[in-house]
């Protein structure tokens, strides 16, 4: 047996080894395309197949063996089940529960989970135990609980105890305020879903619940008594009672309308025979929905709904089935409608088309006549596409109440388990007609799951299994975390190092004042009789302890939480506010849900991503085809635009000018097509497929390939499960919607109908389309289904010539394995590169093949294949022999590829977060080859990268893949760094690496010996793709990187099953939308689009996490400052903790003094403007490394904060030493109130203008607030002398009138402050980091103009020049605008910058000739506005360019020569410039003719030559901003900055004096500009302007180097033109 054994795997390591790509060390395949990677995905699951295959059949001499221990594995329970913890249910339906199941009461023992879910934390109940729990786990609040007992004694001479406690109960209180409205609108949500309607059984037992649930409590109060209906019920039911239908139900065939709804007191209604004549109303259907789930749209429900009708011919009905007709009943039974949440187990529910499902449901029976029922899991995966279900066999006869109450079986149901896609049960029940025990297997395919939606069913009717908590959606949520931020973390390590630093100075003291109190020989003998508490020196040694404890609390810092929570509130609602990342459609701005963890958005690592409605839109689009080996379809994919970005392609167009192109050729196909043929069923607004060609190839009748193009097309229409409905019949007959499985098929379908291949409707016994106008019926007589084995689907039908005809698609290998011998190999080759060049441009690809089979043929192979799905044993294997009994001989039709639409500005978003040193992981359920292309799609996946597949079926396979993709890249990176200052990537700094793994061979990644290995690969790589994993195995990905790299990680997805992701991750993120709330409601933040998340991150987190940083350390600065220059003092007092201070002044010193400075730092402070963070993304990577708050930073502030302490203590301590100074008033200055308040008045000043000196963006309130604490300090000294008091007596007379005051404060404060400036200069000067250089050149000037962003000190000028007789041309007379000539050329020729923000479309307002001196010409400028593009060659001279105007013909500015302002910048070209050179060529626009009205003319005017000069020309595009020059910088001079982070910022100087010295003797030249956000001034021969424009050469450029040079500013990293930065 050994033998075979390696036989068989010797044979799979050949197939291996024999591959050139495969090293024969390492046995483990690296793939860098697309095409190659989707081949060797699926390489990889074939071999899997094959193993399972060959392990599965074993050698033929131990085949007796080998059934012995099958029959043996049968007998027990199924290895799936076993696996399960927990016990099976058993749920009975008419059928009375055995006795081991019942109590002594005779009640069910079992108890199973209610239907209402929770995600909220808290109750009313558990609200302010669980709570203060909660927030007693920060140690600084036990510290501070702890001191509030110590002051109530009144030995420890607290001043006053009661008041010491309300700091702590108001952080306390508003966290509490804060955490329960946050968790409340948790609650809000539970209840809007928890009190959805839903439709259930009324007036019948269900046995598996007790007649009395109430608990023991509800029981002696008397509340809700069973049968009693609830408020909330009755409510549902008067609201809809004026509505009320009654139901009936009925199986129909081609119709959907099964559903029967007659008014309850419509006494005229013809009840009839089952189902006949009933069909009032048809249920439409709704294109999206929510959840939580809305009312029905189709049809109203009634509280009293029943079936009142009766058929006398229902005896006659044979039995079937659970269904036993010959049994009598009650006929009590109605529907009726109830809520979500008081749905129990065992409870019979009817669903109807459009609703969501209540609960885990088996379904019964369903108004499909082949007993299908078609579900939309939006809710679930975000996916869009119709998943099929079908009813259990045995109680596919129900279709009344009472048939419900005439059947009886039991449900033999598996545990509750959390995986989304496994369920097994066993239907057991008694054959009426034979009375022998049946039983019938359910599988996930006959379960609806909680949270999806009924579509294209009329009815459904099923049995509720899993409720509440237990659902399967419920179970993969997990409960609702409590999450606290990274720095609030490392708080608790700085509270313990202060706590420990405050033991010690009271331990200091105690010890002092003990022996200090010992000594006899003292004054205090004589002076401080009974001072002490005892007389032992010890005791008071411990007294002096505490009381130190008291005095010196605020060391650690009770009103830094405090502070916290008033920061992070405003964060968050700043964050709320942007409107950025509001998103129109949804009418829905980013909501913060959890306010406390807004600093670790700027520290994230990791990213884990869902694939489907998170970054993609599950929307197909049919964009390129191949057919018989030529290719069609113009259309260019986010995965080419990124390519040749990357590649630095110069000829790739702008994506605005091919959508015009686009839009002209769908145009032309169009057109071509309707003079061709008729289509009624055509939606030119969906057709996606854009190609002239083929639209002409269908014209030419005589043309080879216009049957091939039928043929294609035909197969298109005809091999699918689509389902057509047509929404609207009576107004728009010929409008077509398809519902399918996935939406490749619909998107297929479609395509065909547009071309003109419309698919029109199915039934069992035909398939009805049009081929280019002619109606054509095929039969239809086998569908052979596509699944992830098979990867293909095949149609057998008879055509309209009697023809058997075989259809079949699928994936390219699969299709060429099993093509005829004799095929055209011509054809192969051109089909599968024209399939690989579309794999690579990010499309998914499928191969169309047919073969026509004989009728003997097609009735031998019938019944083999009816044998093999008869089979009892290995039923799939022998179905999958029998199609490829059928499935083989083929002939290639042609290919299609599909694109899979992105989210708007994904690329763009991954792009930028891979820059700012971000890795982003995608976790999908979707299958390889789909995550894959999307990968490629969204630039995730590179060509550039090493692509690794690990894809095993066993334990010891993923070992061994692993420790190989382990191998690769230690032999082309070294070994793994675990440094952290090595974190977050650059891209393109090394070689690059991805990881694609899908979910079986990650189920033993992730096992215990195995996920330390895996962690190591996959976060050495840039990107890791998880394929077919469960919401589970989602968490546990997350929660190894977060754990195993003490990572910061972000989770992001739209469906339910992202949610146990998003809870476990630092951050979770959850994107509104169609999908529903599900993941919005377990979320942090929630917004409309995955592109936000850049603005979240690297603008809002990274402010977040400076702010909060810079924040904990000036607080614990601003303590120490205050608590040590007390300490200070006790040195001066025996140790006897007498304060220095008024005590007025330490109760206000961290309330009113000081907090508020703090508090606008951590909300208001930005170290670099928001467009400036997007622009160099690069600078977040110190949150990932945590550079910004590190626990030398927090030492650095305690020591700055001793040393001030000493400053501000000893240098008025030594002034007041040389002798005591008078007041003018003869008082003398010598009072502890007058030295406490100096040195207290210090440390205010210092501790406030130490927040000033660390604040980066100055506002009115930062003014207002750091100068006016001071000022308002200085106040209340003024107040509180006022009012008598025994230690504070005209302390404002006697101190602000004494020379001495003023002096010791202004010294105290320079000394302290003074090295601290020192410092913050040198540093800043000599060793900046990148966002000192970057705010440095924010702060000049410099960035603002490469940015297009405006000066402040350019507003004043601008308001000149918005006065409106330049903006509205009525008010200028005939004199002041020129007439005839529209020509620019003065000789002073100029055109004022226009001051307001251009158009959306970048041209500028209309009223741009005008302010050139040009009366407008609507006629010239529209002409040929869309004619068809021509190169500037080939466009006529203009000849009024040409002329050459004298000063006295041309009509002057308004503008006097004298004010001529100075020249306005230049935009970039957009779609309606292409600025020249060459004077032959500057009519031509990117339209080919002369602009519209909206935009500047392009004549041009010459300094001293004509615009035929040779050396005339036109400066490029506005100043270009690099991002990151990694490369680039190589060639260019070294730059100044930090080698971790290197910037490239080629940009033009501004003109200045410059400009008037190199255009002496020279006129002055002038080109019209749209915008003025930019600025360009060349000119030939400098040295300057030529490093300026980079690669610029002053000659007379051709059309094509004029082309050349435009793309190359056009493509460059940031560009922008008008009034956008970026």
């Amino acid at each position: 047996m050994a033998f075979f054994r390696r036989r068989n795997e010797d044979i799979d390591i050949e197939d291996e080894v024999n591959d050139a790509g495969v090293d024969p060390e390492l046995r483990l395949r690296t793939v860098r395309t697309a095409a190659s990677t989707i081949a060797e995905s699926i390489r990889q699951e074939q071999r899997q197949e094959r193993r399972k295959s060959m392990r599965k059949k074993g050698s033929r001499f131990f085949r007796r063996g080998a059934e012995k221990r099958k029959e043996t594995a049968d007998s027990e329970s199924t290895p799936t089940t076993a696996q399960i913890p927990g016990r099976r249910r058993n749920v009975y339906v008419n059928v009375a529960l055995p006795m081991d199941e019942l109590d002594h009461n005779g009640e069910p023992i079992t108890r199973y989970a209610r239907n209402k879910v929770r995600t909220s934390k808290y109750t009313i109940i558990t609200f302010i135990p669980k709570n203060l729990y909660e927030q007693f786990r920060r140690v600084a609040n036990l510290y501070f609980l702890a001191l509030v007992i110590v002051q109530v004694f009144p030995i420890f001479g607290a001043p006053s105890p009661q008041t010491s406690a309300l700091p702590l109960i108001f952080i306390l209180c508003v966290t509490a305020i804060k955490d329960g409205v946050e968790d409340y609108r948790r609650a809000l949500l539970d209840d809007e879903v928890n009190n959805s309607a839903v439709t259930k059984l009324g007036n019948w037992r269900n046995v598996n619940q007790p007649q009395d649930p109430r608990s023991w409590l509800e029981k002696m109060l008397g509340l809700n008594p069973p049968g009693k209906v609830t408020r909330g019920v009755r409510k549902l039911r008067e609201r809809e009672a004026d509505e009320g239908r009654q139901i009936v139900l009925s199986k129909t065939g081609e119709d959907r309308n099964s559903v029967s709804t007659l008014r309850v007191n419509d006494s005229s209604s013809d009840m009839g025979f089952y189902g006949a004549g009933r069909k009032l109303e048809d249920i439409q259907s709704v294109d999206s929905h929510s959840y939580p789930p809305q009312e029905s749209k189709g049809g109203s429900w009634g509280g009293t709904e029943s079936v009142t009708g009766y058929q006398p011919s229902l005896h006659g009905r044979p039995s079937t089935g659970v269904v036993d007709y010959s049994k009598r009943t009650a006929g009590l039974a109605r529907w009726e409608r109830t809520l979500w949440k008081k749905l129990e187990v065992g409870d019979i529910v009817l669903l109807r088309e459009n609703e969501q499902v209540p609960a885990d449901v088996v379904v019964l029976s369903s108004s499909d006549p082949d007993n299908m029922c078609y579900l939309e899991t939006k809710n679930l995966d975000g996916e869009t596409n119709l998943k099929p279900r079908k009813s259990v066999r045995a109680t596919a006869s129900i279709q009344s109440e009472e048939d419900i109450e005439r059947a009886a079986f039991v449900l033999d149901s598996e545990p509750p388990h959390a995986n989304l896609y496994l369920y097994h049960g066993i239907l057991r029940y008694k054959d009426p007609a034979s009375g022998e025990q049946k039983q019938e297997s359910v599988t996930i395919n006959e379960l609806l799951l909680r949270g999806c939606t009924i579509r294209n069913t009329a009815w459904a009717i099923g049995l509720v299994v899993f409720t509440g908590a237990d659902s399967k959606i419920m179970m993969n949520g997990g409960d609702t975390p409590s999450k606290r931020s990274k720095i609030e973390k490392e708080t608790n390590f700085n509270v313990v190092v202060n706590f420990v630093v405050l033991i010690l100075m009271c331990v200091t003291s105690g010890i002092l004042n003990g022996w200090l109190d010992g000594k006899g020989d003292t004054s205090a003998k004589y002076f401080e009789i009974g001072a002490e508490p005892s007389d032992s020196s010890a005791l008071n040694a411990l007294v002096t302890f505490t009381s130190c404890l008291i005095a010196f609390q605020n060391i650690v810092p009770i009103s830094l939480y405090i502070s916290i929570e008033i920061v992070k509130t405003i964060q968050a609602f700043f964050i709320s506010q942007d409107v950025d990342m509001y998103y129109e459609p949804f009418d829905a701005a980013c909501t913060p849900k959890t306010w406390n963890i807004s600093d670790d958005l700027g520290q994230i690592e990791y990213i884990f991503s869902d694939k489907t409605g998170t970054l993609t839109q599950n929307v197909m689009e049919f964009q390129k085809c191949s057919v018989n080996g030529v290719a069609y379809g113009e259309g260019v994919t986010e995965a080419q635009r990124g390519a040749a970005k990357r590649t630095g392609d110069v000829d790739a167009l702008d994506p605005h000018e091919q959508d015009l192109q686009l839009h002209i050729l769908k145009q032309r196909m169009l057109d071509k097509m309707s003079q061709t043929f008729k289509n009624r069923y055509a939606q030119p607004d969906h057709l996606t497929l854009v190609s002239p060609k083929l639209a002409d190839d269908l014209a030419d009748r005589n043309g080879p390939q216009r049957q091939h193009l039928i043929e294609f097309f035909r197969a298109l229409a005809v091999c699918h499960s689509v389902l057509s409905e047509c929404p609207n019949p009576n107004k728009e007959p010929y409008r077509l919607e398809y519902k399918a499985e996935s939406p490749d098929e619909a998107a297929l379908v479609a395509a065909a109908r547009d071309v003109g291949f419309p698919f029109v409707k199915k039934s069992k016994d035909a398939i009805d389309i049009e081929v280019m106008g002619q109606p054509e019926r095929y039969t239809p007589l086998q569908l052979l289904e596509f699944n992830s084995t098979r990867k293909r689907m095949s149609v057998i039908v008879r055509n309209p010539q009697g023809q058997l005809v075989l259809y079949c698609k699928g994936a390219d290998s699969v299709i060429y394995e099993r093509l005829a011998a004799d095929h055209d190999p011509e054809l192969k080759a051109s089909t599968a590169r024209d399939m690989e060049a579309f794999a690579n441009g990010g499309l998914r690809t499928l191969c169309i093949a047919y073969r026509y089979l004989t009728e003997q043929e097609y009735i031998d192979w019938v019944r083999t294949y009816e044998a093999a799905t008869n089979s009892i044993k290995d039923r799939d294997e022998e179905v999958d022999k029998a199609n490829d009994l059928i499935e083989h001989s083929l002939r290639i039709l042609g290919a299609t590829a599909l694109e899979d639409k992105l989210q708007e500005g994904v690329p763009e978003a991954i792009e930028t977060l891979h820059k700012a040193g971000i890795k982003l992981w995608i976790l999908t359920g979707d299958k390889v080859q789909t995550a894959i292309e999307i990968g490629f799609s969204c630039n995730l996946l590179k060509s550039d990268m090493e692509i690794m597949i690990l894809s095993a079926d066993t334990h010891e396979a993923a070992r061994l893949q692993i420790e190989g993709g382990l191998n690769k890249i230690a032999s082309v990176l070294g070994p793994p760094s675990m440094d952290r200052n090595r974190r977050g990537f650059v891209p393109g700094a090394q070689a690059a690496f991805a990881v694609v793994i899908d979910g079986d061979t990650l189920r033993h990644a992730l096992n215990s010996d195995l996920k330390q290995l895996f962690l190591t690969l996959s976060t050495q790589c840039e990107t890791v793709v998880c394929c077919r994993v469960s919401p589970a195995q989602k968490a546990m990905v997350v929660k190894l990187v977060k754990e195993g790299r003490n990572a910061m990680t972000l989770s992001i997805g739209d469906g339910a099953n992202d949610v146990a992701m998003i809870q476990e991750a630092n951050i979770g993120c959850g994107l509104l939308g169609h999908e529903g709330s599900q993941a919005a409601m377990s979320a942090d933040y929630a917004f409309g689009q995955f592109r936000f998340l850049t603005k979240l991150l690297l603008v809002h987190g990274r402010w977040s996490y400076q702010r909060v940083a810079d924040m904990h350390a000036n607080f614990f600065y601003k303590n120490v400052i205050w608590t040590f220059a007390m300490f200070w003092f006790m040195i001066f007092n025996s140790f006897d903790a007498t304060y220095l201070y008024q005590y007025t002044f330490i109760l206000l010193y961290n309330l009113v003094f000081t907090s508020l400075p703090v508090i606008a730092l951590g909300a208001f402070d930005q170290d670099i403007n928001a467009k400036a963070a997007l622009a160099f993304p690069q600078l977040y990577i110190r949150g990932i490394r945590g550079l910004e708050y590190t626990r030398l930073k927090f030492w650095m502030y305690m020591l700055d904060g001793l040393y001030q302490s000493a400053v501000v203590f000893f240098i008025p301590y030594f002034i007041w030493t040389r002798g005591l100074a008078i007041s003018w008033n003869g008082k003398t200055i010598e009072s502890l109130a007058d030295f406490g308040t100096t040195v207290s008045v210090a440390a205010i000043i210092c501790a406030n203008t130490y927040v000033g000196i660390n604040t980066h963006y100055w506002t009115v309130i930062t003014w207002v607030i750091v100068i006016g604490s001071s000022v308002v300090m200085m106040a209340w000294i003024a107040i509180y002398s006022l009012f008598e008091s025994i230690d504070f007596v005209d302390e404002v007379v006697i101190l602000f009138g004494e020379l001495t005051f003023w002096t010791a404060l202004l010294l105290s404060v320079v000394v302290a402050l003074g090295p601290r400036f020192i410092v913050k200069f040198f540093k800043s000067a000599y060793q900046p980091l990148d966002k000192d250089i970057v705010r440095e050149m924010w702060v000049l000037g410099d960035l603002k103009d490469r940015l297009g962003i405006n000066h402040r000190r350019d507003r004043k000028r601008r308001k000149v020049e918005e006065a409106p007789i330049f903006h509205q041309p009525h008010i200028r007379s005939e004199s002041e605008i020129s007439h005839a000539d529209e020509d620019y050329a003065t000789p002073m020729g100029y055109t004022p910058p226009m001051p307001h923000t251009p158009a959306s479309d970048g041209s500028p307002r209309p009223t741009a000739p005008l302010m050139a001196g040009e009366s407008p010409r609507p006629e010239k400028l529209e002409e040929g506005l869309y004619d068809n593009r021509r190169s500037p060659a080939s466009s006529p001279p203009s000849q009024r360019n040409e002329r050459t105007v004298s000063p006295s013909m041309q009509r002057m500015s308004y503008y006097s020569a004298s004010n001529i302002p100075a020249p306005s910048p230049l935009p970039e070209p957009n779609r309606y410039h292409s600025y020249t050179r060459d004077s032959t060529a500057r009519s031509t626009t990117a339209y080919g003719t002369e602009p519209p009205m909206s935009a500047v003319s392009l004549s041009t005017v010459s300094y001293g030559h004509p615009p035929s000069d040779p050396n005339h020309f036109t400066p490029p595009s506005s100043a270009t901003l690099q991002v990151p020059g990694l490369r680039q910088q190589q060639q260019r001079t070294p730059s100044p900055t930090t080698p971790a982070e290197q910037f490239e910022m080629h940009v033009r100087t501004p003109p200045s004096d410059q400009w008037t010295e190199h255009l002496q003797g020279q006129q002055a030249v002038h080109t019209p500009m749209a915008t003025e956000d930019s600025y360009a001034t060349a000119h030939e021969y400098d040295d300057a302007y030529e490093q300026a424009y980079d690669g610029y050469e002053p000659h007379t450029a051709t059309p094509q180097t004029q082309h050349q040079q435009e793309e190359s500013w056009r493509s460059s990293t940031y560009s922008y033109s008008g009034p956008h930065a970026l």
